[in-house]
């Protein structure tokens, strides 16, 4: 590759492909998993959500940036669960077309400002359609973006030596077999409480890379909830004199969350009412005799359609993942807990996008209901779980 300007960033894939543009927020280097957003909008949840942990993520919308950054709209929480300790916590960012201007009355800044901020490598100006058609064809795969020192060291000042950038991408570990939840999940419980006087009920949240507006919507409908690290113990969720178990979203692989899939196996057991969102979908599977598999390409935008198959409701939904469950459209299986089956699935591409057991104890989706940033149309989950607990309780 020729030599570059100090505005240079590349973007290396580990298959070799190279795509080169212009710098975006901070400078330097930055590795991850190369995956793709479809988000027409909701470009600071994203950024902001902890699933997006080790990943660097490409927007398929064309302009990004239009509505600066705010104080509002972060989806990730300090250890003390407050908004202002909030983070971005993908590896990388990469766009077609940054705006140049700033349009939003709740901006208080721009996005550029925001990454470099928070030393957030980015690249733009790329052809981010043919990019996503390769990740689509070839999968997503091991990244890295380079700019200033990272490509004047691979380059000598003059030709940019691609090997060596592509030994750098390849000697990262894979996101497969990534245990990563412990690493965004809030070192101590906190608490958020319900709209109102009272709490209808208490809600144990396992923080395994938990969503702010997660813990609103169940304080919308009257819940105490205590969100928990990922390290919790039943004894800890006991104590709480809990009516009920959340198991949120998160990063990384669930085949490596034995911890989560033993508490969920403990929580079945007590037949506390239990209900789990992406990643907890995948751990409440896996407590229930289910395998998961890495997805070629995953999951990830705001206009996915999911099929509820006991009802025929089809639900637009929010969705950030790279590992499924595995299983078929309606399919019943036998658990310790009992019977079960898949209630959900994707229309597009038929992965499995829900659980449940037939005794109604225990569900979860694989889709975001809070929709953060995102369609409302699977709200009514959050109302479907104060009903289960409201009968529990009765």
């Amino acid at each position: 590759m020729s030599g570059f300007d100090t505005n240079t960033a590349v973007l290396v894939l580990e298959d070799g492909r190279v795509f080169r543009g212009t710098t975006f927020g901070a400078v330097g280097q930055t590795l991850g998993e190369a995956v793709f957003s479809t988000g027409m909008t909701g470009y600071q949840e994203t950024l902001t959500d902890p699933s997006y942990h080790r990943q660097i993520v490409v927007s398929t919308a064309p302009q990004i940036g239009n509505t600066g950054w705010n104080d509002e709209d972060n989806e990730s929480v300090g250890p003390t669960g407050k908004s202002s300790e909030s983070r971005i916590w993908v590896a990388g960012y990469v766009v077609r077309d940054p705006s140049r201007r700033t349009s939003n009355w709740r901006a208080t800044g721009s996005l550029q400002d925001e990454l470099v901020r928070q030393g957030i490598v980015g690249v733009a100006g790329i052809d981010t359609r043919a990019l996503v058609r390769h990740l689509r064809t070839r999968g997503s795969m091991r990244a890295g973006v380079f700019s200033g020192e990272a490509l004047a060291w691979a380059s000598g000042g003059e030709a940019i030596d691609v090997d060596i950038l592509l030994e750098r991408v390849r000697s990262q570990p894979t996101m497969l077999g990534a245990d990563l939840a412990g690493q965004v999940s809030t070192p101590n419980g906190y608490i958020v409480e319900p709209n109102g006087d009272d709490a209808r009920f208490t809600v144990a949240a396992i923080d395994l890379g938990i969503k702010t507006n997660t813990p609103r919507m169940f304080a919308e409908r009257g819940m105490r909830v205590h969100v928990l690290p990922s390290t919790a113990t039943l004894h800890d969720i006991l104590d709480l004199g809990a009516d009920g178990v959340f198991l949120s979203n998160g990063p990384g692989d669930p085949a490596t969350a034995d911890g989560a899939v033993h508490l969920t196996k403990e929580v079945l057991g007590q037949g506390l009412p239990l209900f789990g969102i992406c990643f907890g979908n995948q751990i409440l599977g896996r407590a229930l005799g289910l395998k998961t598999y890495k997805m070629k390409f995953g999951h990830r935008g705001i206009n996915i359609p999911v099929v509820e198959h006991e009802t025929g409701r089809i639900a637009i939904t929010a969705q950030n993942h790279g590992f499924a469950l595995e299983g078929e459209a309606g399919q019943e299986f036998d658990t310790p807990f009992g019977r079960a089956v898949i209630s959900h699935t994707c229309a597009n591409d038929g992965a499995v996008e829900g659980v449940r057991l037939l005794d109604g104890s225990a569900f979860s989706v694989q889709y975001h209901p809070e929709a953060a940033a995102g369609p409302h149309d699977a709200a009514y989950l959050f109302d479907r779980f104060a009903a289960m607990l409201e009968g529990v309780k009765k």
